[in-house]
């Protein structure tokens, strides 16, 4: 391991809960995601496709090219002298989070991530729609922007360049940024430095990390992680029987929400006790999230921590309720601007890949 990865080690493992090394993947303790509006960078989950990657910022360069009119190449420097920089607020998850709730149904592919394969950041760059205007983008809606970074990694036993894209309306839409700050800090490797993707609303999968290329395109990206992966099947296709063109391409994602605090399996005091959790809705707000302390059977509203001012956000809750002794199933659902709710258990979505896991987050604890 080089002296670089052993850093990046350390601090993952200070900080997080580690599911695997080679490719770095890891998220922090639940209670301590929620424990802040927004997510500090130490505690903001990893999740790499291939071996991090350590590049010289000021040598670093990105291309912009494709059906464009003419060819851009810009240093970090020149996306910070030339275009107007813009900071959001917005979430970041990945596709497979809550995967291990999938597990528990039926085995699937990838790492169990628990509820915190997310976290919520303010990020700082340049907008997407700045760059691809100067460099006289066409704006065709069925054109896809393919964002390309360095790392090499395989899927499906080949072995190819990091590349996946997003639809031109999107890439439009003005929230897309090149980043290359967080929270007024400058990205950790692990997090993309120099230059990173942030695709709010969408899967953490299109927000590239180490971006050297954007490129406009009739289609999607060539690379196997977007033609073979992250991809939606139905319950009855098993690993080795996909047809990659028949799955359905993960982008946007969906309503979801969990419990962080207390934790599963804790042993509480008879009662106050506060319930703190998240909720995500992708491009739509969340306008209610109710919590049940006996199973489903009956609900509490809770207390939302949100800002309608930035609606790529997520929203925080909390709840203050009383639990007498015994053993007590606690469940959370969200409601959003459409009056959609989640899913009532895992066996509703379990898919092989162990994608999109957004049913209704249950867990259990004892109160002596």
């Amino acid at each position: 391991m080089t002296e670089n990865a052993t850093s990046e080690l350390e601090r993952a493992q200070a900080n997080l809960l580690v599911h695997s090394t080679s490719p770095l993947n890891a998220e922090p303790p639940m209670d301590r995601l929620v424990s802040s509006f927004i997510t500090p960078q130490k505690d903001l989950y990893i999740r790499t496709h291939g071996e991090v990657q350590h590049i010289d910022g000021a040598s670093h360069r990105l291309t912009v090219s494709g059906q464009v009119e003419h060819a851009l190449e810009l240093s970090v420097q020149d996306l910070r002298d030339r275009f107007p920089r813009r900071t959001l607020t917005a979430s970041l998850q990945c596709a497979g989070n809550r995967r291990a709730d999938l597990q528990e149904v039926k085995k699937t592919e990838g790492d169990p991530w628990q509820a915190a394969a997310l976290g919520n950041a303010s990020w700082t760059g340049v907008s997407l729609r700045d760059v691809l205007e100067a460099a006289g983008a066409a704006t065709d809606a069925s054109l896809q922007v393919a964002f390309y970074s360095p790392d090499e990694i395989e899927v499906e036993g080949e072995t190819a360049r990091f590349g996946v894209s997003i639809p031109m309306p999107k890439a439009r839409g003005g929230e897309v940024l090149l980043a290359f700050e967080m929270n007024g800090e400058t990205l950790q490797p692990e997090h993309g430095y120099p230059l990173r993707v942030i695709v709010p609303g969408y899967a953490g999968v299109r927000s590239a990390k180490w971006v050297s290329e954007v490129r406009v395109q009739d289609g999607p990206a060539e690379s196997p992680i977007q033609t073979k992966d992250y991809k939606l099947f139905p319950p009855h296709v098993r690993k080795g029987e996909a047809d990659w063109d028949a799955g359905l391409t993960i982008d946007a994602l969906p309503l979801n929400s969990a419990i962080c605090e207390p934790a599963r399996g804790a042993r509480l005091k008879e009662g106050p006790v506060t319930l703190k959790g998240w909720a995500t809705a992708s491009e739509r707000a969340i306008r209610r999230v109710d919590v049940s302390i006996d199973g489903g059977r009956s609900w509490l509203q809770a207390k939302l921590q949100q800002q309608p001012d930035q609606p790529h956000a997520w929203t925080l809750w909390r709840l203050d309720a009383e639990l007498k002794k015994g053993e007590h199933e606690l469940v959370v659902r969200a409601f959003d601007g459409a009056m959609q709710t989640q899913p009532d258990t895992p066996d509703d979505t379990w898919n092989y890949p162990g994608y999109l896991a957004a049913h209704r987050h249950r867990i259990h604890v004892a109160v002596e």
